[in-house]
């Protein structure tokens, strides 16, 4: 098996690699440096948000490469402050100028944010700007399975994503499989939860020997093999093309079971519960 990266269909045509390239707190001529570096060693899905306030970065490194536009799959997302319907319209408007885009591959509501009860607007919006030719695909950020199931009846409208916190503190078992049943792609923000602490972990550091790979390729392989998209985030081009190296070896079901029983109701790195957590 070679490391070429798989390609997913989303449920309305689209098709995304199966890992991508986190771009948050990459920012300025470092951003900007370490983005294009990315695009050079393979990714072809590069995620940001307005509240990254990176945008510029990153469309600035898009120039910068090699690779033609329609290669890429470029993600953004709506800010809370914007769920509003006109506000929403304004601001994908204001992403695509900063990123010198004509369209986004991936456009997604951040956050749910419940108690301002704006975010059947800020679809709406997302719903139409894609009608109007800014966006390819749209989809959600931590939704839990009752927002998206509201959207669902609202709008008839499902995202094709939902980009939520996931690693292996963290499975999101019952998440995922709401998503398999709607036929909507998990994809997994902060995969390899705070690295500095979970390449410590014993039972990921016993994996990874016996697999002759690194702590975050096992974790990485592990989402892969559980059907999410990834996003890891690296500025070294060497951890950039490391994390790329994933697909020339397998992880057995025992091994998939253990990382698994890592898992805690708990695992949130910083308990952000969408039920109740708002982001502006």
């Amino acid at each position: 098996m070679g490391n070429e990266t798989p390609e997913k269909t989303l449920h309305d045509g689209l098709t995304i690699p199966s890992i991508g390239f986190g771009t948050y707190a990459l920012n300025g001529s470092e951003g900007i440096h370490a983005i294009t570096s990315a695009i050079d060693e393979g990714y072809r899905l590069i995620d940001t948000a307005y509240n990254y306030e990176n945008e510029g970065a990153v469309g600035r490194a898009i120039q910068r490469s090699s690779v033609p536009r329609h290669e890429l799959r470029v993600t953004s997302k709506l800010p809370g402050r914007y769920h509003g319907y006109k506000k929403a319209v304004t601001a994908i408007q204001e992403s695509l100028y900063r990123l010198n885009l004509d369209y986004f591959d991936l456009y997604l509501v951040h956050w749910p944010n419940p108690k301002q009860d704006q975010y059947l607007e800020a679809w709406q919006a997302l719903v139409d700007a894609k009608k109007w030719g800014l966006i390819r695909s749209i989809g959600t950020s931590n939704f839990l399975p009752e927002h998206i199931d509201r959207l669902e009846q609202e709008t008839g409208e499902l995202p094709t994503i939902n980009q939520v916190e996931l690693h292996p503190y963290f499975n999101q078992e019952q998440q995922r499989a709401y998503h398999h049943e709607k036929n909507i792609q998990t994809e997994s923000w902060s995969p390899l939860y705070r690295i500095s602490d979970i390449v410590e972990n014993k039972t990921l550091q016993n994996i990874a020997a016996q697999h002759e790979k690194s702590v975050t390729q096992i974790i990485l392989r592990w989402h892969y093999q559980l059907g999410t998209v990834p996003i890891p985030k690296s500025s070294s081009a060497k951890r950039q093309r490391e994390n790329l190296s994933i697909f020339d070896f397998t992880l057995s079901e025992s091994e998939m079971g253990l990382i698994n029983e890592l898992s805690k109701p708990d695992g949130r790195i910083n308990d952000q519960d969408p039920a109740v957590y708002e982001e502006f």
